[in-house]
């Protein structure tokens, strides 16, 4: 079992180089980094930044999309970090969120995100590529470096279509499905799903992302937790059925969420019950994170990765590698923090 944390490159560099080397001492494997348009800085910079201080940890997008960024702009960029990170690099794509909005767009359809992978891999390949479609085109593209081939993908996903489709074609699944072990299950039938319509052998890597807080502040903890919980009805509304959230709480939550990321959507957030949001996400202490982690390790999930929500993100990311710790699950002893 892999483990590891996800932010959104929002502090100065001085805090952020905090963050990477704290990752890097505890033993965590892998440092995800959002690309959210105008809601965060730039991606790319703080990777790079981040292969500086750490010659262990894996990096990774979680995640970039085909709009705002076109597919041959993301291939240059990981096949970039690829050599700067000396092949630490993992390519999160997904079908983009709602910060697409303040740009004009909506989130991509599954067509064009796989014909975006299908095509990035094609251009690592070194390949003349062609491809007339909708959401992007390229005509005769191709690099004019070499590039590593074997660029890990993972696609963040959710819905049924996203998931099935990761299954097919992805490396691995940053899975956004809350923590509840029916959803969780629900979604890894999903990809399983996928990955027999491809007449493959073998899943793609599932990564967990586990957001909240843990600390034993109850109150704070469930605070920080309830507006990603607020996500969940507005995007993937087919998750809540699963994890039995009334129907109509569904609908109110829908018609309140107004933020541009989930952050932003205290009033729909407000409206989910206490232990919906115990379902879904991080929201008590060190205990209530250990049960979490051993439900995910129970179905075979292969890394549980923090993305750490609330006022002290730095103590949620110490204490949930103190759960993991005490759960024996995955954690490095030869850190090197650079």
């Amino acid at each position: 079992m892999q483990t590891g944390v996800a932010l959104q490159p929002v502090d100065d560099p001085d805090e952020f180089k905090e963050f990477v080397t704290t990752i890097d001492s505890l033993g965590y494997d892998r440092l995800w980094l959002t690309d959210s348009s105008l809601h965060a800085r730039y991606v790319y910079s703080y990777l790079t930044l981040a292969s500086m201080w750490t010659a262990r940890l894996q990096l990774g997008t979680a995640v970039t999309n085909p709009l705002t960024r076109h597919p041959a702009v993301t291939a240059i960029a990981a096949s970039t970090l690829d050599v700067i990170s000396k092949g630490r690099f993992t390519c999160g794509i997904g079908a983009g969120d709602r910060p697409l909005l303040s740009l004009g767009l909506e989130p991509a359809p599954v067509g064009v995100l796989e014909r975006s992978i299908v095509d990035m891999r094609r251009l690592w390949a070194g390949e003349h590529v062609s491809d007339d479609g909708p959401g992007f085109s390229l005509s005769d593209a191709h690099m004019r470096f070499p590039s590593s081939e074997t660029i890990p993908v993972f696609v963040s996903a959710s819905g049924p279509k996203t998931l099935q489709m990761a299954g097919r074609r992805a490396d691995g699944v940053i899975l956004l499905a809350g923590l509840h072990p029916d959803i969780v299950q629900w979604a890894i039938d999903r990809i399983d799903e996928g990955v027999a319509q491809a007449g493959l052998e073998q899943r793609p890597h599932v990564a967990v992302f586990a957001y909240g807080m843990v600390s034993d502040d109850s109150a704070a903890a469930m605070a920080a937790a309830r507006t990603i919980a607020a996500w969940f009805p507005q995007t993937v509304p087919m998750l809540c059925e699963v994890a039995g959230l009334d129907p109509k709480i569904v609908a109110d939550v829908r018609a309140a969420y107004q933020g541009g990321e989930f952050q932003e959507a205290e009033s729909a957030a407000a409206l989910l019950p206490d232990e919906f949001v115990e379902r879904m996400a991080l929201s008590g202490g060190v205990e209530t994170a250990r049960g979490h982690i051993r439900n995910l390790t129970s179905l075979g999930v292969d890394s549980i990765n923090v993305f750490p929500l609330g006022q002290d993100r730095l103590g949620t990311i110490r204490s949930f590698a103190s759960a993991l710790a005490l759960e024996n699950v995955g954690m490095s002893t030869d850190s090197g923090a650079g």
